[in-house]
């Protein structure tokens, strides 16, 4: 197992490993047997690129040769950051031959994330994208190779001349015999493959690290939840760098059964529809303000979706009236899931009663999950109360990359993970998500740290005191509202205004907030903390109380 990286106890491994849960098997090997089996057929779409099994193994082992040939090394780990296509899974599979660790990277991310995921994973390489929809991604790159003296390798997908000068390397010229230099390492199993981000409430992403023996087993018991088999075709709609949309069962989980995946690299419908009709694509998997965008889209679009059978939705709160549509709509089956980067997934199953489809978020995929739902002492509530959602079990982490002080409070003593969820189970043992402890915004699927927006939005010179809350909205689930003090005697900068100022900080444009509202004093709890609930009673028209306890706005002196 990599240092810094948590195993599970040895009784619960024997378990697993005695009840075939883990069977030893490495994403490497999940490659080679797909190959061997329907090396002719199509396994990616995308970018203009049709790709074999036989040919995704080929580049992969090309690749992967290339990579060490470029001093990549077993134990090394490699930021990736790419957009929806073929050679994400081309750069991964590549990686987990030569024994290095991918650490995902989401598109939008910026300097302030992707300097932190290097600092953090002590990363040797990063592979990333020419212009992106305007972002110059190689100018990032050589500063952030400036800034971290680990990264020595950096890796662009896309011509040289994209990259500008310096020592960047086009991945097209990351490619060598794998038959010439020594044989690929044999994966540990129980050795972490890659890693993936956290959403929680800290101003950046802690490291999941998810090993061979979890994420096949994820990926095969999720296939399973879904009925998924070699007639399949997966639509890839959302970033693939998140768990949902790599294996859950995904884009990992569509190439162990034998099926295809198609990449799209814009979830609109005006996108996405034709691409089903064309590809016709069985399974897809969307968070709520996606799905709206679709059903607004079925009304005036006439692209056939008929080889739709299954519409995964998770991510974010599904109101009831929109899941009601999903049927009528699209004609196929809805699957609430709801899951975490952490481990646990429960879905809905096709031939569960439509109350269960639209009103919870189903059951484990493992007989072998264990839920909780706690009290704040621990105590486990009956059916009905609502907790703490606590976890455990063979796909769920035992600790977070390097982060000894924060597993100690995220774990129980007996190995359960502390979600942060609030939730409730039915009487037929079926999850339901309330809300959660956490102090995030969840906006369209994406976690927004509060506290780190609030970080941001301080070092304006004109705000004194902020606070983030989220805001219900049809449409994404939660906006990011902030309330703000200003300085005294400052004038008040606008949205547009702090939204430019947010950018040129770094942050990523999914965390900017959405509503700015400025007000004389922030309320304060019994407890001498910001109160958001009274905050989220005014957002709401509501009057904060008369008698309570509030800060008041500062001076730049004080």
């Amino acid at each position: 197992m990599l240092e810094g990286c948590t195993p599970w106890p040895a009784d619960r491994a024997e378990r697993y490993r005695r009840e075939g849960l883990w069977r030893g098997e490495s994403l490497v090997r999940l490659l080679s047997d797909a190959a061997r089996v329907h090396g002719p057929k199509t396994a990616l779409v995308g970018g203009g690129r049709r790709v074999s099994y036989a040919a995704l193994e080929d580049r992969a082992r090309r690749t992967a040769a290339g990579f060490r040939q470029h001093g990549i090394a077993r134990g090394d780990r490699v930021v990736v950051q790419l957009p929806n296509c073929p050679e994400f899974v081309e750069v991964c599979f590549a990686l987990f031959l030569v024994g290095a660790k991918p650490v995902f990277a989401l598109p939008a991310h910026r300097h302030s994330e992707i300097r932190h995921l290097c600092e953090l994973s002590g990363a040797t390489g990063y592979v990333f994208p020419g212009l992106l929809r305007g972002f110059d991604h190689p100018a990032l790159a050589r500063r952030i190779q400036d800034e971290v003296p680990s990264l020595r390798r950096l890796f662009v997908l896309g011509d040289a001349e994209d990259a500008g000068e310096g020592s960047v390397v086009p991945l097209s010229e990351v490619d060598a015999d794998p038959d010439e230099g020594p044989a690929f390492p044999v994966p540990d199993p129980s050795d972490a493959a890659f890693f993936l981000l956290s959403g929680g409430t800290t101003a950046l992403p802690k490291l999941i690290p998810r090993t061979h023996d979890d994420y096949t087993y994820q990926v095969r018991a999720a296939g399973e939840a879904c009925g998924l088999g070699d007639r399949d075709v997966y639509l890839a709609t959302l970033p693939v760098e998140f768990n949902f949309t790599w294996g859950c069962p995904g884009v990992v989980g569509t190439l162990r059964a034998g099926g295809t995946v198609v990449f799209a690299d814009d979830p609109t419908p005006e996108h996405c529809f034709p691409v089903i009709a064309r590809e016709k694509v069985t399974i897809t998997s969307v968070v709520p303000s996606v799905l709206q965008l679709w059903l607004e889209g079925a009304e005036w679009l006439d692209d056939d979706l008929s080889s739709l059978r299954v519409l995964q939705v998770g991510s974010a709160k599904l109101y009831r009236e929109v899941a009601e549509r999903v049927e009528p709509v699209f004609g196929c089956r809805l699957q609430q899931v709801f899951g975490m980067a952490e481990g646990l997934l429960t879905f809905t199953r096709d031939g569960d009663p439509a109350e269960t489809v639209l009103t919870t978020q189903g059951r484990p995929i493992s007989p072998a999950d264990e839920m909780r739902i706690v009290d704040e002492n621990d105590k486990v509530l009956p059916a009905g109360e609502i907790g703490e959602l606590l976890a455990r079990g063979p796909y769920t982490l035992q600790g977070y990359y390097r982060a000894p002080e924060h597993n100690a409070k995220a774990f129980t003593a007996d190995g359960f993970y502390r979600s942060g969820d609030l939730a409730r189970l039915t009487e037929n043992g079926d999850l339901v998500i309330e809300g959660r402890i956490k102090d995030v915004v969840i906006r369209g699927g994406d976690k927004v740290s509060a506290t780190e927006v609030e970080g941001h939005l301080l070092t304006h010179p004109a705000v004194a005191l902020a606070a983030v809350i989220p805001v219900p909205d049809q449409f994404l689930g939660e906006r990011v509202c902030a309330y703000l003090v200003a300085e005294e005697g400052a004038e008040r900068p606008t949205l547009p205004e702090l939204k430019k100022a947010l950018m040129e900080r770094g942050l990523a444009e999914f965390k900017l907030p959405d509503r700015v509202v400025y007000i004389e004093e922030l309320p304060l709890t019994g407890l001498g903390k910001v109160d958001k609930k009274a905050l989220g009673a005014l957002s709401r028209g509501e009057s904060l109380p008369e008698a309570g306890t509030f800060i008041p706005a500062r001076t730049n002196a004080g």
